[in-house]
């Protein structure tokens, strides 16, 4: 069973091109069935019926978190469930197309209505005070600068950024290359507030922090190394608390603030669409409810009879 898992995996990676992070939680969830199905018995997938499948997911749904308080009410969330499920299906539509399998026994899973979490954007204020320069002027600021900017600028995915390589970069031009989720490539516009932040970081910052094995990409650590995930997040998040920000950075909040500004400036929808790498327009029209509730915001506040 293992061994199938695992050719399923190097299908994500290598011929799906899905981002490190979806690999990472498919991998999870479904490691987490075999080890479910190994109590039960289950030694190969032929073995697994639809029966199998629904007790697997009803022991989650019932199973006691980690690191919650035994007399703790919470359970598995919805949202959890959905990914465990999204998991089996793409699994088994896999080993349906490659033969391994008769049949896709969780196409009959059905999935639950996954609650769209309204995204949180930074206000014009706080995106001002985050990108206020640092000084002194450091390699390291130089590149933080440079992040913050493309980031705001350009709305690209925290992966994006990492991975975002020398080659990509067509400054003179005002514009990048990106290569997003499922590999495909986008061209993102940058304006020149962080155009000039990324020249000044490749002429003064780079330089002093490349090694004679560092790569090709963008952003480098102190060591001349390319960014771990959670590495360039501390970075940001760490500048975030100097520029006293109150609220807690995700990731994702610099890539909400840049479409919600865009939305609430008149940009198309469609167009925020392009520019984000969402492949379908369901995905972008989310933020159509944020700038709907500035609205009524607005409105309460200043009309003379809200």
């Amino acid at each position: 069973m293992e061994a199938l898992v695992e050719e399923f995996l190097q299908h994500l990676r290598h011929e799906r091109g899905q981002a490190e992070h979806t690999q990472r939680t498919y991998e999870a969830l479904l490691r987490k069935f075999l080890a479910w199905a190994r109590k039960e018995g289950l030694t190969d997938w032929g073995q697994v019926e639809l029966r199998h499948l629904m007790a697997f997911l009803q022991h989650e749904r019932q199973r006691r978190l980690a690191r919650v308080p035994e007399d703790s009410a919470r359970r598995l969330s919805s949202e959890s469930l959905y990914l465990e499920i999204a998991a089996l299906r793409a699994f088994y539509r896999f080993a349906e197309a490659e033969k391994h399998l008769p049949g896709n026994l969780a196409e009959s899973l059905s999935l639950p209505r996954r609650w769209k979490r309204l995204p949180k954007a930074l206000t014009g204020e706080e995106v001002e005070r985050l990108l206020r320069p640092e000084a002194p002027e450091t390699p390291s600021s130089l590149c933080d600068q440079a992040v913050l900017e493309l980031a705001y600028a350009s709305g690209l995915r925290l992966a994006e950024l990492r991975q975002l390589r020398l080659e990509q970069l067509h400054l003179e031009a005002g514009f990048i290359t990106v290569i997003g989720k499922g590999n495909k490539e986008r061209v993102v516009p940058v304006g020149r507030p962080a155009v000039a932040a990324l020249q000044r970081y490749l002429d003064a910052g780079r330089p002093k922090l490349v090694r004679p094995r560092s790569p090709g990409t963008v952003f480098l650590t102190r060591r001349g190394t390319p960014f771990a995930a959670v590495t360039l997040w501390l970075r940001i998040k760490r500048r975030a608390q100097r520029a006293q920000i109150g609220r807690n950075l995700t990731p994702h909040m610099l890539r909400h603030s840049f479409a919600t500004h865009l939305l609430e400036h008149g940009a198309d929808l469609r167009i925020i669409q392009e520019l984000l790498g969402h492949a379908n327009i369901s995905t972008t029209e989310i933020y159509t409810h944020v700038a709907s509730n500035r609205l009524r915001e607005v409105h309460r506040k200043y009309h003379p009879r809200p």
